[in-house]
């Protein structure tokens, strides 16, 4: 499966953006799909995570800023109140096999991703 996002941006402080991830094919509901992002030279991290039956998880960093929200195939990801701190390259992710992980490399597709920088 391919996954391409789009959305990102440069935006001042306290703005907001909204990202998009789009799926070559169908995906099953039950399927994990999540938001990770990666700034220079850090390790690729969870933001969110839409897990089977709506089961949603925010990392502490996104918790009450972000809403990770899906349609069919399709995900999304609203952000406000941005922080310099959010500045990264942010990719969509889907994990075929069962469950919901954190770690980045338990997902098996990845998009190109897209950037997002806040000033």
């Amino acid at each position: 499966v391919q996954l391409v996002e789009s959305g990102g941006g440069s935006v001042q402080a306290g703005g907001s953006l909204t990202l998009s991830c789009v799926a070559s094919r169908s995906i099953c509901s039950n399927h994990c799909l999540g938001w990770f992002r990666q700034a220079p030279g850090k390790e690729r991290e969870r933001v969110a995570t839409y897990g089977g039956y709506g089961r949603i998880s925010y990392a502490g960093s996104a918790e009450g800023r972000f809403t990770i929200t899906r349609d069919k195939d399709n995900l999304y990801l609203q952000m406000d109140s941005l922080r310099s701190s959010d500045t990264g390259t942010y990719y969509c992710a889907v994990r075929l096999n069962s469950g919901c992980p954190i770690r980045a490399r338990d997902f098996e597709h990845w998009g190109q991703g897209t950037q997002v920088t806040v000033s």
